[in-house]
């Protein structure tokens, strides 16, 4: 079972329809115990780190999410849930984040129309298996102002140019993000989705399905 955090995201429903789309088993919750019982985590998101960080805390999820990771529970952000990955952001000031990824959060060029919104090439830099059967440079869709930006690039396993090449998916073990929309990024979203479900069933069954983890 998945536990996608429902902590009032905008993007909830349209993640959990794509992941119902290709018959992935969901719970949607912001209930600690739920979270802390699944098989892997999905945070979707959209809106600002100060909001997100204080939904998260105040319904009590950021240990369960924290300790998830560290005992290496395949996580997904998605967003907003891959920038809380952080340890800082400065989208409307500085705002203390998750801290998982040593690094902050940036707002992209001024420069560029923001926010940087529509389909973008993602140049694949890892080979994970987040990025299983998907072509190199494949479009998916974006919609926001601020990027991530890891102290460590071994972090980075996707990149995408907006007046600054930024990284838009981070990827380490089971922890995975990506800055674009995948339930809103047609084929190759959905395929990325399927990876992670694939991914959290492997983790979960490893001697079933003849893999280790």
């Amino acid at each position: 079972m998945i536990a996608v955090v429902d902590y009032g995201a905008g993007n909830l429903a349209s993640v959990v329809n794509a992941l119902e789309r290709i018959g992935a088993s969901v719970t949607v919750t912001h209930d600690a115990q739920t979270i802390a019982k699944a098989d892997g985590v999905i945070v979707p998101g959209v809106g600002a780190a100060a909001d997100t960080m204080h939904h998260l805390t105040s319904l009590g999820l950021v240990p369960v999410l924290c300790d998830s990771i560290q005992q290496g529970k395949p996580y997904l952000g998605i967003c907003m849930g891959l920038q809380v990955l952080l340890e800082r952001s400065y989208e409307g000031g500085e705002h203390q984040c998750l801290g998982i990824v040593p690094g902050v959060v940036r707002q992209l060029p001024r420069e560029q129309v923001i926010p940087h919104m529509g389909w973008n090439t993602v140049k694949q830099r890892q080979d994970h298996p987040i990025f299983a059967g998907i072509p190199d440079e494949a479009d998916f869709y974006f919609v926001h102002s601020y990027y991530v930006d890891p102290v460590d690039a071994s972090w980075i396993a996707g990149t995408t140019d907006y007046g600054v090449t930024f990284p838009s998916v981070l990827a380490r073990g089971m922890v995975m993000g990506t800055q674009f929309h995948p339930e809103k990024s047609g084929r190759w979203g959905l395929r990325l989705l399927e990876n992670f479900v694939l991914i959290v069933q492997r983790h979960a069954s490893p001697t079933q399905l003849g893999v280790r983890t």
